[in-house]
C-alpha cells in the first residue's frame, strides 16, 4: 500500500487524514503526511546492543532502514494474529524509519479541533500521547512519533550544544510566541531559544491558543509590532495546525506584518508548497535549530 501525494489535504483548511493502526485491542492513529507506504513485514536483521525498542535493520529499495517495535515502545503485548501485521514506513524530521504495527486498518479525515489533549491523570505525565479522538464506540490515539525518535536517540532531537557554536548574543528585547504541542520539545525549544539569547518566548500548546493570545494584543487598533515580535510554528497540534494558524495570521490585516516561521518535522522538498500557500515566511525542518536561530534573526525587527 503506497500513500500518495494526491490524498493530501489543501493548505490551511485544519484537516488531516490519518491512518488508524492496531497494537493488540488498543487503537492508535500516524498522519498521512507522515507516511510512505505500508509493507508487509519481511525478515529483520538483528543489531546487537541496540535500543530494546530496536528490532533491527531491513533493506527497502536499496536503503538501509531501522525497524521500531511500537508494542515495546507502549509495552504493550506481542500479537495475537501475526498474519495482519504491516511495517508503517515512515518519514519526518529527516529520517525515514519503519514502525513493526499488528494491524493497519483505514484512513480518516478529520478535523484538528477533534483532537483532544490527553490529560496528565491517565497519561501519567508521559509524553507518547498527545492526542485523543473520540469516536462513537472507542477512541484514537495520536503518538508523538518524533519524541519515540528522540528518546531512542537523543542526537536526533534538538539540541543547545548547537546552538552554543553561535556564541553569546543579546536578544532579551525580542518578544516571539510559539506554538508547540510536545512538552518534551517545547522543553528543548525554551532551552535552545534560551542559549540564544532569546529570552522572551511565550509557549502555546496548539494554534488556537496561540492565535487567540495575538488576537488579544491587538484588541481595538493596537499594533502587534510593539508586542510581539515573530511567531513560530510546528504543523501538528491539536485544535488548530501550524498551516491553518499561519494562514490565519496572515489574513488578519492587524496580525499580517508579523513573521511566521514554521519549524515542523514535516518540513520536506514535496510539502514546502503547502506552507508558502498559507503565506509562511519561512520554514525550516526540525531538528535544524542553528537553522532556526538564523532564520529568526534574518526576519526579526
Amino acid at each position: 500500500m503506497t500513500i500518495k501525494s494526491e490524498i493530501l489535504l489543501e493548505s490551511g483548511t485544519n484537516e488531516l487524514e490519518i491512518i488508524e493502526f492496531q497494537l493488540q485491542n488498543n487503537t492508535f492513529g500516524i498522519n498521512v503526511i507522515k507516511v510512505k507506504e505500508i509493507i508487509q513485514p519481511v525478515p529483520v536483521t538483528f543489531i546487537p546492543h541496540a535500543h530494546p525498542y530496536m528490532e533491527g535493520i531491513i533493506q527497502l529499495r536499496g536503503e538501509v532502514l531501522p525497524v521500531i517495535d511500537l508494542a515495546k515502545v507502549l509495552n504493550i503485548g506481542g500479537s495475537d494474529d501475526s498474519s495482519k501485521e504491516k511495517f508503517i514506513v515512515s518519514e519526518f524530521n529527516q529520517l525515514k524509519v519503519i514502525f513493526h504495527v499488528h494491524n493497519v486498518s483505514q484512513i480518516h479525515r478529520i478535523s484538528w479541533d477533534q483532537i483532544e489533549k490527553p490529560s496528565d491523570m491517565y497519561t501519567g505525565g508521559g509524553q507518547q500521547i498527545i492526542g485523543v479522538i473520540k469516536r462513537e464506540n472507542d477512541m484514537i490515539l495520536m503518538l508523538d512519533f518524533e519524541s519515540i525518535i528522540t528518546e531512542m536517540n537523543p542526537g536526533t532531537g534538538i539540541s543547545v550544544d548547537k546552538v552554543k557554536k553561535l556564541g553569546k548574543r543579546e536578544r532579551s528585547n525580542k518578544h516571539i510566541v510559539a506554538a508547540e504541542d510536545s512538552p518534551l520539545l517545547r522543553k528543548l525549544l525554551h532551552d535552545t531559544l534560551l542559549e540564544a539569547g532569546y529570552e522572551n518566548v511565550e509557549f502555546f500548546e496548539n494554534g488556537q491558543d496561540a492565535l487567540e493570545y495575538l488576537a488579544g494584543k491587538v484588541q481595538g487598533s493596537k499594533s502587534i509590532e510593539n508586542d510581539v515580535h515573530l511567531v513560530i510554528t510546528d504543523i501538528e497540534m491539536p485544535k488548530m495546525d501550524g498551516h491553518h494558524l499561519t494562514k490565519k495570521i496572515k489574513e488578519d490585516p492587524k496580525l499580517s506584518q508579523l513573521p511566521v516561521i514554521i519549524f515542523s518535522s514535516l518540513i520536506t522538498d514535496s510539502l514546502m508548497h503547502k506552507g508558502e500557500l498559507v503565506g509562511a515566511d519561512a520554514q525550516v525542518s526540525k531538528p535544524e535549530i542553528n537553522e532556526l536561530i538564523l532564520t529568526i534573526d534574518k526576519h526579526i525587527k
